[in-house]
């Protein structure tokens, strides 16, 4: 059952109408079903403990993504979550979670034809970063091959002129902590974070492939290591041993955010990209109609 609040009308209206005319009769057929909403007591109650664990404030992803497309429909403007219903709205909002839900593994080779997959909800105490002293790090065979500015939209002075010093800090930290130290040679680590006092605080590991933004490289690039050669200074170290280091180095450069499109029509983004042609075309023929109509 559906229940509708309507506006009561005035006597006078209602003294107009018709004798004849039929009235609305609400049925209490006890087989109506009214709909609510699911419940999940148990989980809700587990997730708000680990939540107050955490502090009150958490930063919450799936297996691979956050919800990082979907921030703009929270309160708050952010993926900062302090319950249960703030981590929904989020997540059922996101086309990255709806991605790793019903495309887990595009551009993979399936080594089964039905792989088996558990999800999890992955809860981080919030921490507010600084964007312009994350760095995302790609690792091809055990090598630490390129590292990339992780808000490249953005111009930040002080990469541009302690790049040098941020790219020997990454290295150490890598071959001491992470190199030789886990089974899959291919892995993606990013968000490596560098406090002011200039400590580095790994975030986060993601797969090395096409589902994950290569931000300033191309995957043609790592995959081949074609171009690579070319961004090294004369003097540092050989290819080998050396990552290259990519930031947005003039404000010339600088883009909108790369999850505004998240915030339009799916409809209205394919139209301006061109992406889907049959809409495209329904587009066409409607703007053709208006002018014959005209």
């Amino acid at each position: 059952t559906l229940i509708f609040c309507f506006r009561e009308d005035p006597p006078s209206h209602a003294q107009e109408r018709s004798d004849d005319a039929e009235e609305i009769q609400w049925s209490d057929d006890e087989n109506t079903t009214t709909l609510k909403a699911p419940e999940f007591p148990e989980f809700t109650a587990k997730v708000q403990e680990a939540i107050s664990s955490l502090g009150g404030s958490v930063f919450p992803k799936l297996n691979w993504s956050a919800p990082r497309d979907a921030y703009w429909i929270a309160m708050n403007s952010s993926l900062k979550c302090k319950a249960l219903s703030d981590i929904f709205l989020l997540f059922k909002s996101s086309d990255f979670i709806t991605r790793d839900l019903t495309q887990p593994f595009i551009h993979c080779t399936d080594d089964s034809p039905d792989p088996a997959l558990n999800y999890e909800l992955v809860l981080r105490k919030w921490c507010e970063l600084i964007p312009g002293a994350e760095f995302r790090c790609f690792v091809k065979e055990n090598k630490l091959i390129g590292i990339s500015q992780r808000d490249y939209t953005q111009y930040y002075d002080h990469i541009s002129t302690q790049h040098e010093e941020i790219c020997r800090s990454i290295q150490e930290f890598f071959k001491k902590n992470i190199q030789y130290k886990f089974l899959d040679e291919d892995c993606k680590y990013l968000k490596a974070s560098i406090s002011k006092g200039g400590r580095i605080w790994l975030i986060d590991f993601n797969p090395f492939g096409e589902v994950t933004d290569s931000l300033l490289f191309t995957w043609e690039e790592l995959t081949s290591g074609k171009n690579l050669k070319g961004d090294q200074s004369e003097g540092e170290a050989t290819e080998q041993d050396y990552p290259v280091f990519r930031c947005t180095n003039s404000k010339v450069t600088v883009q909108p955010s790369p999850y505004l499109s998240y915030r339009l029509p799916k409809d209205f983004v394919d139209l301006s990209t061109g992406e889907d042609v049959h809409k495209l075309i329904d587009f066409l023929k409607l703007v053709r109609n208006s002018e014959k109509n005209f």
